[in-house]
């Protein structure tokens, strides 16, 4: 079964890298990738979190950092050295099938870190947010934006993005959960 399940996890990493491939997802699909590229969207956030709770926004803010680095920390150390999957773009058995767009890495593939982190940050801000009614589905296209670019410019696997974005979804939903229950007045939004 874990054979199938591998093997139908690499022939969806060929059609997403290699049968889908155009040159608008090339040029796009590094740019979602880069972090760097959201800082000015992650200000935007921070600036609407300040709009709905006022100064309470940097609990909301704090929150979302110690959320972020648990999901990473998770992902990135924990799980990726338990199950050390290798990269597509690394496998020596595989990678002449991977088209890369980016610098490959040394680390290993399973969970996507990006996934995970972009999906907490989704889900999680989705709930803090939820008087913005058209944000909860944008940002869920956007994390799903950023895993589907982690696969299309070969350095994980589809099973790598999405166990990486329930991984990140879930982190949101307890974390949520914690401030409901532990901190219920800060969730009240500015009259």
């Amino acid at each position: 079964m874990t054979e199938f399940i591998l093997h139908i996890d690499k022939q969806l990493f060929v059609f997403i890298n290699s049968v889908l491939a155009n040159p608008v997802l090339d040029m796009l699909c590094p740019f979602f990738r880069n972090q760097k590229n959201w800082y000015l969207l992650y200000a935007v956030f921070a600036y609407l979190l300040y709009r709905q709770y006022n100064f309470r926004a940097l609990y909301v803010i704090a929150a979302t950092a110690l959320l972020i680095l648990l999901s990473d920390q998770v992902s990135a150390n924990l799980i990726k050295n338990a199950v050390q999957r290798l990269r597509p773009c690394n496998d020596e058995l595989f990678k002449n099938q991977v088209r890369l767009l980016v610098n490959c890495g040394k680390g290993y593939s399973f969970v996507s870190a990006h996934a995970s982190n972009h999906f907490a940050l989704a889900v999680f801000l989705s709930a803090m947010l939820k008087n913005i009614s058209w944000l909860r589905m944008a940002l869920l296209m956007w994390a799903a934006c950023i895993a589907f670019s982690q696969v299309y410019v070969g350095v994980h696997y589809p099973a790598d993005v999405i166990t990486g974005g329930i991984l990140g979804s879930m982190l949101a939903y307890v974390f949520v959960k914690l401030i409901i229950r532990l901190l219920p007045d800060l969730l009240q939004p500015n009259n």
